[in-house]
């Protein structure tokens, strides 16, 4: 499987120690199956923060049956629990070397937020969510998980 990461930052290592905290998915490193999402992360992260530039790498996955994958295949009420509890709490709160699911992006965190402050209950937020459509993104938290990606090419925006 190919997958993409967007970023500011021309990095040859992967270092959680860059991960960003209180993310979807607990801090990682995040990817995802569409090139138009990364390309378009890089472009937010450059214009934010600044950096090297805008880069999508690619990653070919190789899968490996001894890790330990959460996948949520649509935003469901599980899914919304953890996405509150990763970003409120912080840090890494499950114990999943590989998490795929739906990303919580512009569009649906006006709502998610609404959630995580008690203004919308469970149902309500995820019927407001059922309007729009996400993408997917695919975080590895762990270094046996990282092992099972092989850099491809780096594509400069």
């Amino acid at each position: 499987m190919t997958l993409y990461h967007g970023t500011n930052s021309n990095f040859s290592t992967i270092d959680f120690s860059h991960s960003k905290d209180k993310r979807d998915f607990g801090k990682g490193f995040y990817t995802t199956t569409i090139y138009e999402q990364a390309s378009q992360w890089a472009k937010n992260q450059f214009i934010r923060y600044g950096g090297d530039g805008s880069f999508v790498k690619v990653f070919e996955y190789v899968s490996d049956d001894n890790l330990t994958v959460l996948d949520f295949p649509s935003m469901n009420l599980e899914w919304l629990e953890f996405v509150k509890i990763n970003r409120t709490k912080g840090g890494l709160s499950h114990g999943y070397d590989i998490v795929k699911g739906p990303v919580a992006n512009d569009n649906t965190m006006r709502t998610i937020a609404l959630y995580i402050s008690g203004i919308y209950t469970a149902e309500q937020a995820m019927e407001k969510l059922s309007f729009f459509k996400v993408n997917d993104q695919i975080s590895f938290h762990t270094e046996r998980a990282l092992k099972n990606l092989r850099w491809m090419e780096d594509v400069k925006i």
